[in-house]
């Protein structure tokens, strides 16, 4: 069931922790929608960050993406604008900690997000396909919900801690990638690695982007995502850091991403 080719569907994943998954899931976004993209992000987190950092309140979440999961709700239920122009966000809750033993015994457990968000584009046709990038959020960990994502995406973008052990985690997520290409999602590539949270006075880090370079080659983006305390302020706000703070090094950071994963986008449909 290949998704619209006016839409592209990136999942946002790494299944270690604290590597700047979420931050780079709102604030790609909210980039993306400022050079003109029509972007939904899909929080399938049951934490919720995503859906926080973009200043959507609980008592605001009435449906959210678990009741999308267990079938009680459509996609296009669930969302909700955002303060940033052209984007919206489908919000999570920790009824989600659930999902996983409510659906295990259905059949189509992997491709409930698939259906959910191929339906939502059936339904968009008469808005001429509104969304042009849905990003999802998964949580930190290789469990059913982000077999949902990846089963449902075109591609993964790999978000990567400049640290001693983030080598490891990316041959993980790898292999993980490779058994849903075979079983469940032929046409699942990686889109890319972005390297986070890096310093440059710190030598491990700058070893780290080298040896990251040399294993996965052209598929790590140029642009680096730096170490920035305005990036980490900005969800106490509600906000993504372009809006927080647009001139700081971690906004004008994300900017650039968004443009190179859109040059990607078009030498992959020019292909």
């Amino acid at each position: 069931m290949p998704n619209d080719p006016r839409v592209r569907v990136l999942v946002i994943a790494n299944q270690k922790g604290g590597v700047g998954k979420t931050t780079t899931a709102i604030n790609l976004g909210t980039a993306l929608a400022a050079i003109g993209e029509e972007v939904l992000i899909i929080d399938l987190d049951p934490q919720g960050n995503a859906s926080t950092g973009l200043g959507i309140e609980r008592k605001s979440r009435v449906v959210s993406t678990y009741d999308v999961l267990v079938g009680d709700a459509t996609l296009r239920r669930a969302i909700l604008p955002t303060a940033v122009p052209r984007l919206h966000v489908a919000p999570s809750t920790l009824d989600l900690l659930g999902v996983e033993l409510e659906i295990s015994a259905h059949g189509d457990r992997a491709f409930k997000l698939r259906r959910a968000v191929a339906e939502l584009l059936d339904t968009a046709q008469a808005d001429e396909c509104r969304f042009t990038y849905i990003l999802v959020d998964c949580p930190p960990s290789l469990n059913l919900l982000t077999i949902n994502a990846f089963a449902a995406a075109d591609s993964v973008v790999v978000p990567m801690q400049c640290e001693f052990f983030a080598l490891e985690g990316l041959s993980q997520l790898i292999s993980t990638v490779d058994q849903v290409k075979e079983t469940l999602n032929p046409g699942l590539t990686i889109h890319g690695v972005v390297l986070t949270m890096f310093d440059p006075r710190n030598n491990l880090a700058s070893q780290v982007v080298a040896d990251v370079r040399q294993f996965m080659g052209d598929k790590v983006y140029d642009t680096i995502i730096p170490r920035n305390v305005r990036v980490s302020e900005a969800p106490s706000h509600g906000k993504p850091v372009l809006l927080y703070d647009l001139k700081c090094t971690g906004s004008q950071a994300y900017l650039k991403l968004a443009s190179e994963v859109i040059q990607r986008e078009h030498k992959l449909r020019a292909a």
